[in-house]
């Protein structure tokens, strides 16, 4: 069935926050989230989220920017989404991307109009989003394993309490910063978890090769499920390769990679044991779907990153449901009351999983008009463009 679009609206939200949060590449000073909203001719909508989290305010120029290439990128457009969205709208606003250095920021477009756009064929489908992308798979199951992320090493006692009270037993704390690269905090958040419990670990990034290799035996003490982007994600894959070969902790990335050849590379390098490709950054529901099920027949865990709104994070969930395997949602314990508020039912699990709606698409109608009523009361920021697709 061919779809024809005809309106897309823009939800831009922020939330400052008293605190900023620390990472390796400077300071979170406020939680943004775009929302995308698609409209066919006939009425059935469909919704995705645009990744903005970096650089610091770089939600105001993505929000923009995506009011901006909408028209060019989506008019006309067939939005069946059995023919890769995200590929198409790719190659509608590639040279505009190479021409202005956006690479990124499109890509990031791309990828929420690609999930808006599965959203809404699931929803017009009548199956829940995780069932439509499924396809052949039978007994796809609504619910998914999920772990905690965005552990700080200058509160994670809090937030790893507020998470295990809300049913969590995985936690992933930030290192690669600060004195001694944070491994002292580390150490001390594994040496606090229960017996069932687990820690992973993420560097972002923050070391060349001789560092990692230096600091992986003292890792290992903790017995992580896996240590996230030791290195930067344009390191030759050999670098991968021989930090592999001098430790036991499987390693993990993908959250930074964004060309379909970049994660065949990483598939069959050999040295990644966890594969995290992110669907709000690149790819979408449709890329990032190949890649996972790539990596799953190499036995590579899939382990979708996600960080920003709950819209990306239902879309997350309902992507994992259908490729299947092993892995476990990405789900934020900073401070963040937009990705709480935009998810389906808040972040706790049931029976410890992370539970879908079983209602036809995401499941879900995120409640915009609540998010704007929280902003404007903490006065910051809520935007709702308008694009009239031809």
């Amino acid at each position: 069935m061919s779809v024809r679009l005809v309106r897309a609206e823009i939800f831009h939200y922020r939330y400052r926050l008293a605190q900023p949060i620390p990472s390796t590449m400077g300071p979170f000073s406020c939680r943004p989230a775009i929302l995308l909203r698609l409209e066919d001719a006939d009425g059935a909508h469909g919704w995705g989220e645009i990744w903005c989290n970096f650089p610091p305010d770089g939600d105001l120029h993505r929000a923009r920017l995506a009011a901006n290439v909408l028209p060019a990128a989506l008019a006309g457009l067939d939005a069946t989404a059995g023919n890769g969205p995200f590929a198409q709208i790719a190659a509608r606003l590639h040279r505009i991307a190479l021409q202005a250095g956006e690479i990124g920021p499109v890509a990031q477009i791309a990828a929420g109009v690609d999930i808006a756009i599965h959203d809404l064929a699931a929803r017009r489908d009548g199956r829940p989003l995780a069932c439509y992308l499924a396809h052949h798979r039978s007994g796809t199951r609504l619910a998914v394993p999920a772990y905690a992320s965005g552990l700080s090493p200058d509160r994670f006692e809090g937030q790893i309490a507020r998470m295990r009270a809300m049913g969590y037993a995985h936690f992933k704390q930030r290192i690669g910063f600060g004195r001694d690269d944070s491994l002292p905090e580390a150490e001390a958040a594994a040496a606090g978890l229960g017996r069932s419990e687990r820690i992973m670990l993420d560097a972002n990034q923050a070391w060349d090769l001789a560092s990692a290799v230096a600091r992986v035996e003292r890792i290992e003490r903790l017995n992580p499920l896996f240590l996230e982007e030791p290195l930067p994600a344009d390191v030759p894959m050999a670098d991968w390769q021989v930090l592999a070969a001098a430790t036991e902790i499987p390693l993990a990335a993908g959250e930074n990679l964004r060309r379909p050849e970049e994660f065949a590379a990483a598939i069959d390098g050999g040295a990644l044991r966890v594969l995290q490709p992110d669907a709000c950054k690149w790819g979408g529901l449709s890329a990032c779907l190949a890649v996972a099920r790539a990596g799953l027949k190499k036995g590579i865990a899939y382990f979708p990153h996600y960080l920003g709104g709950g819209v990306g994070l239902m879309a997350s969930a309902h992507l994992l449901a259908a490729a299947g395997g092993d892995g476990m949602l990405e789900v934020d314990s900073s401070e963040n009351p937009l990705l709480e508020h935009f998810s389906a039912a808040g972040l706790g699990l049931r029976n410890g999983l992370f539970p879908l709606p079983d209602a036809p698409g995401l499941g879900y109608a995120p409640d915009v008009a609540g998010a704007s009523d929280l902003l404007h009361a903490h006065h910051d920021i809520a935007i709702r463009d308008y694009t009239t697709l031809q």
